[in-house]
């Protein structure tokens, strides 16, 4: 199964600042008709920094997804929402592992007890009912910052 890049590039700043930026919405697992009706739901709810004031809100159809144009009072901002597939992702989780079926699994040796050695100090610990120790082992302790 194809896995797709929801993809908005969309105009930032204004003025002479004025420019275009890419983000990456989503990724979906899917058939390309999928991930173009997620995308379509997406476009049509987008509401844009840029312009503070619309005047007039077009949302076109093209090959790979959708052209949003917002007309405000001086200038016209758009939004491009495109779907495409991801063919490679430096920064992917690795993939789960698989894990044997149980009629392949070796019963497990096993594990040797590990004696626990008694704290180095001589006399018991003072304890509360659930276990904790009443004082710290690190308090008083010159070694430790």
């Amino acid at each position: 199964m194809a896995t797709w890049g929801l993809v908005m590039e969309t105009t930032v700043g204004a003025g002479e600042r004025k420019h275009t930026e890419a983000y990456v919405l989503a990724h979906l697992e899917g058939t390309r008709e999928d991930a173009l009706m997620e995308l379509e739901r997406r476009a049509r709810n987008h509401t844009p920094e840029h312009p503070r004031s619309p005047k007039r809100r077009r949302l076109f159809r093209e090959g790979g997804g959708f052209l949003l144009v917002i007309d405000g009072a001086w200038q016209s901002f758009s939004t491009r929402f495109t779907v495409a597939e991801l063919l490679d992702d430096s920064a992917a989780p690795p993939p789960p592992a698989v894990e044997p079926e149980p009629a392949e699994l070796e019963p497990a040796a096993p594990e040797p007890e590990v004696a626990v050695p008694p704290p180095p100090s001589s006399s018991p610990v003072e304890r509360y009912a659930d276990g904790v120790p009443v004082r710290p082992s690190w308090l008083g302790r010159t070694d430790v910052q």
